[in-house]
């Protein structure tokens, strides 16, 4: 065999059929195994994501830093209300690296602190009450027939306890919604039956 020949032997692809003893490839495409995975998280997925008993808003979504020796670091804060609208309700906070782990945080907490609101039943409440916590000051009062008057995020906090026919009035100067929104509950908890 002359040089030119045998690079050519050398460079010539090698396929399964003159490899002795090789078994052939199948070809890839089609439905594999890859498929199936996909469908079976899929599957997984849709019973992971079952509606859960409490509602949930956004009271407050902020960036916050601290300074260390190498510059700053970031971190996401939350404050979030959760309630079930038939007289459970709870205020939270939670921090994370990014904002979906800071609202996680956030609910847990909100759940750990929940309270029952006492109501009457119309699901108002019976007497007017009023309470401070840190720069939040709120006052509650009933209202027949007028639905929630309220502003900020007292009105959140009353909408999923599922509080109504009530007005509620923000007396502190401060507007800082996470004390306005636990000088609330701390007013829903001081309800008597």
């Amino acid at each position: 065999m002359t040089n030119q020949e045998d690079t050519q032997v050398k460079d010539a692809p090698q396929t399964a059929a003159a490899t002795p003893g090789a078994e052939p490839r199948q070809a890839r495409g089609g439905r594999g195994r890859g498929g199936d995975d996909r469908n079976r998280n899929r599957q997984r997925r849709g019973r992971e994501t079952q509606r859960s008993e409490f509602d949930q808003k956004t009271l407050l979504l902020r960036r916050v830093a601290r300074v260390v020796a190498g510059g700053r670091r970031f971190s996401f804060s939350a404050a979030i209300v959760v309630g079930d609208r038939k007289g459970r309700v709870g205020v939270g906070i939670g921090k994370g690296a990014d904002t979906a782990l800071a609202m996680e945080k956030a609910t847990r907490d909100a759940k750990k602190n929940m309270i029952r609101v006492k109501t009457t039943e119309g699901m108002s409440i019976a007497h007017d009450v009023m309470a401070k916590e840190s720069s939040g000051i709120v006052s509650i009062r009933p209202a027949p027939e007028r639905g929630i008057v309220a502003g900020s995020a007292a009105k959140i906090v009353l909408e999923l306890a599922g509080v109504k026919d009530v007005t509620a009035k923000i007396l502190s100067p401060s507007k800082n919604k996470l004390s306005i929104a636990r000088a609330t509950v701390k007013a829903l908890q001081e309800l008597k039956g």
